[in-house]
């Protein structure tokens, strides 16, 4: 691909949390391209010379003005790649407006093209208004979440400068983006996203922004012939479950995974000592590591977070845990960091909204990650079975 006399190579997504980004690079992961999450956007970071870098820029918890600069500056960074995506949360939670137009500026991009349907895990964009299995999403549960309560549903409200267009009308995109401007396309289906991006000509000249659903459209547009395939980890001796996410379904996930009698867990508290004793005394294959239920002063929560943090570093360090299966992005950053990693290498997607790879710094890991709204009931099982015996990778794609 190439903008006027600039080669641009290679993909990048620019996500506001880990989730997100894990989300935006396993489709191409599974398309046969090598992916690679960074959980920055500086040129020091072991960046992927070839495949995907998706990059955690952490804004979703930054103040608005925070997160446009730091967004601005990761898409100037990246801006010579032949893919350029943007990722956006399915029920816009975040900075979402701050964050595209910051993204723009900074990609140089002729044209951007909003699309955050995800049609897998029931999310559509109707006329330009978001919902969530048929529910707008400003009305949903996600409108009552305690850390980025969701206050708009319109699309046409956030971004009232664009144009909105609707799936029988994709074959008006070229003529909009050599227009330029901001392009709202509504989606219900995957077919609906196949159009669209087949409905451009060149990839290149456009900031692509969505959720799974457009990623996995652009990497089906973007799919090798012949793929990188490397060996899936090891079965794991004793996982570790970390849950901080207080999104209710994962709640409900993580009560089913203890129904079994190979499952033992704490709740962790201010001061972690507790917790890590608890855990290494126990014998159970699985352990799991929560967050209290009810919610939290910004101040606890965030003590909290770096006890949590505290003990998956104790129990890694010491190897009584040896993978690690992380819900919410949040949760995953805080979790990750401390223990000295700087990327994860991508395996595969095993489920929507769920990535699986081995981390890169002096733990190397193997580790899934799991959105914090995304999964049935059962999700935590079948991810404790999938790191702990050896299937064919992709088999629960």
């Amino acid at each position: 691909m190439t903008s006027g006399n600039e080669a641009r190579q290679g993909i990048a997504v620019l996500a506001d949390d880990l989730t997100s980004a894990g989300d935006g690079a396993g489709p191409f992961r599974r398309a046969g391209h090598d992916a690679r999450i960074l959980f920055a956007a500086t040129a020091s970071v072991p960046r992927h010379p070839a495949g995907v870098n998706a990059i955690d820029l952490g804004s979703r918890v930054l103040d608005e003005e925070a997160a446009a600069s730091r967004t601005r500056q990761a898409a100037r960074l990246f801006a010579g790649s032949g893919l350029l995506l943007k990722t956006v949360d399915s029920t816009l939670r975040g900075h979402v407006a701050a964050e595209v137009r910051a993204a723009w500026a900074g990609s140089r991009r002729r044209a951007v093209v909003i699309a955050p349907a995800f049609p897998a895990e029931g999310r559509a964009t109707v006329e330009g208004v978001q919902y969530v299995r048929g529910v707008p999403v400003h009305a949903s549960e996600y409108a009552r979440d305690p850390a980025h309560p969701v206050r708009c549903s319109d699309l046409a409200v956030l971004f009232p400068e664009a144009v909105l267009t609707r799936p029988d009308r994709a074959a008006e995109l070229p003529r909009l983006i050599e227009g330029g401007g901001l392009i709202v396309c509504s989606a219900a289906e995957d077919g609906d996203l196949d159009r669209l991006v087949a409905a451009v000509p060149r990839l290149d000249e456009v900031l692509w922004v969505g959720s799974p659903g457009l990623a996995a459209a652009l990497a089906r547009r973007c799919a090798r012939a012949t793929g990188s395939t490397a060996p899936p980890p090891a079965p794991a001796r004793r996982p570790l479950v970390v849950v901080g996410s207080t999104n209710p379904a994962t709640r409900r996930q993580l009560a089913e995974l203890h129904t079994g009698a190979d499952v033992q867990g704490v709740t962790v508290g201010v001061d972690p000592a507790p917790a890590v004793e608890a855990l290494r005394g126990m014998t159970a294959p699985v352990l799991t590591l929560r967050t209290p239920d009810e919610r939290h002063t910004p101040q606890t929560a965030r003590a909290l977070a770096r006890s949590q943090a505290a003990v998956v570093r104790a129990l890694t360090e010491d190897h009584t845990v040896d993978a690690l299966v992380l819900t919410g992005g949040e949760t995953a950053a805080s979790v990750l960091q401390p223990l000295g990693a700087t990327a994860i290498d991508l395996l595969d997607e095993p489920e929507p909204g769920v990535v699986r790879g081995s981390l890169i710094g002096r733990l190397p890991l193997p580790v899934l990650i799991k959105a914090g709204g995304f999964g049935d009931d059962a999700v935590l099982l079948r991810l404790c079975h999938l790191v702990r015996h050896h299937p064919d990778p992709g088999a629960h794609a």
